[in-house]
């Protein structure tokens, strides 16, 4: 009973704004991972969300990945919207060995300009840490925006640096929540890479389907 009082009691210390953005953030993560369509419009509350419970937290490149995430949250409601008439579904696609080359440029390059910028102008928490996953996370949206399937090892990476860094910002419920993410986040690339074999038709040219396949 000691236990369960002090979950209670714990549960009830909680910001009533940041428990709704943990449900509605673990709502449509799971509905992507199972590929339905109604991930976005949830999304959109959830990243609405936590744009204040980020500002909040003086985590700014968070607060400023939120602004893109509702951008690409549209777009990906859009963009799975637009299944021709023969498709249950917009089918899932493969990551290109250029995409992958393109990415890590793109995030070491916005990692190292970021964390300057937030470290000397700003009394950012942990400016270069903040700055790289917000890269990770850039990359990694607008592969699930576009259905690219490796987009959910990038979640798995990412989510377990956050765990970290939201526990020592105090953000328990959201530290907890980005823990469950990273199962999530499995499912989905397992889900993902199935319904891709399933597929009539898959995007081959230049993919990395020779390489090994985590998860395996």
């Amino acid at each position: 009973m000691n236990i369960i009082s002090a979950i209670i009691d714990w549960l009830k210390g909680q910001s009533i704004l940041e428990t709704f953005g943990v449900i509605t953030g673990i709502l449509c993560v799971y509905l992507a991972a199972k590929n339905n369509i109604w991930n976005w419009p949830i999304a959109i509350i959830s990243v609405a969300i936590y744009m204040i419970i980020f500002l909040e937290a003086r985590l700014y490149a968070d607060t400023g990945l939120q602004v893109y995430f509702l951008i690409t949250n549209i777009y990906g409601w859009y963009f799975w919207s637009r299944k021709s008439k023969t498709e249950i579904k917009v089918p899932v696609s493969r990551i290109t060995k250029k995409e992958i080359i393109l990415s890590c440029i793109a995030i070491i390059i916005f990692t190292a300009l970021l964390g300057y910028i937030l470290k000397q102008g700003t009394d950012a928490s942990f400016p270069f840490i903040d700055s790289f996953c917000t890269a990770c996370s850039l990359v990694a949206q607008i592969f699930l925006a576009r259905k690219v399937m490796e987009n959910w090892l990038i979640w798995i990476f990412v989510d377990a640096i956050y765990v970290g860094v939201y526990m020592v910002k105090g953000l328990h419920l959201t530290s907890g929540m980005y823990a469950l993410y990273i199962y999530i986040a499995i499912i989905g690339y397992l889900d993902w890479r199935k319904d891709f074999r399933h597929q009539p038709e898959k995007r081959d040219l230049d993919s990395i389907d020779n390489q090994p396949i985590l998860f395996k």
